[in-house]
């Protein structure tokens, strides 16, 4: 990865996760001092949206330490795997907080049961991102064998030589 490259995403990462951090204040703020006027339920959706914002920002910070071994050339170890699954942690705990959130919004959506449907969607696509991130996991796994075997055979040829 170049450093332009390295920049710009954290960058990125550092924007989403300062926003995420706003939207959590501003949600326990809202927590303390916004009643409810028994339109919608307000408390538990606040609650589900700092839980979501959290796992949000568990994500930015295992991408950010797998961007930094990436820039270091530490990323096909042992120490990467904890970090992609923080990932697909994370990446799951969004889908559960989606599926509460639909949970939260299908008994006013009575009517029209397409839009608890379509939320649901939504959820198991969330939870589709999770397993395409665990097959990354397994090519990182086989990357780690094939480096720790060519690291063996270099050392072998090295004897020989």
């Amino acid at each position: 990865m170049g450093k332009l490259t390295v920049r710009a995403l954290r960058a990125v990462l550092a924007v989403v996760l300062t926003g995420t951090v706003g939207v959590q204040v501003l949600m326990v703020w809202a927590l303390a001092t916004d009643p409810e006027d028994g339109s919608l339920p307000l408390t538990p959706l606040r609650l589900v949206t700092i839980l979501g914002m959290g796992s949000a920002q568990v994500a930015l910070v295992c991408v950010w330490r797998l961007v930094t071994m990436v820039r270091r050339g530490t990323v096909f170890s042992h120490a990467a795997f904890r970090y992609v699954d923080g990932v697909i942690g994370s990446i799951v705990a969004a889908a559960l907080v989606w599926f509460a959130v639909t949970a939260i919004n299908a008994p006013g959506q009575r009517e029209d049961p397409g839009v608890t449907v379509i939320m649901a969607g939504v959820g198991l696509a969330i939870l589709g991102v999770a397993l395409i991130v665990l097959v990354l996991r397994m090519l990182l796994t086989q990357a780690v064998a094939r480096d720790v075997e060519a690291s063996r055979m270099r050392a072998e040829l090295d004897e020989v030589i």
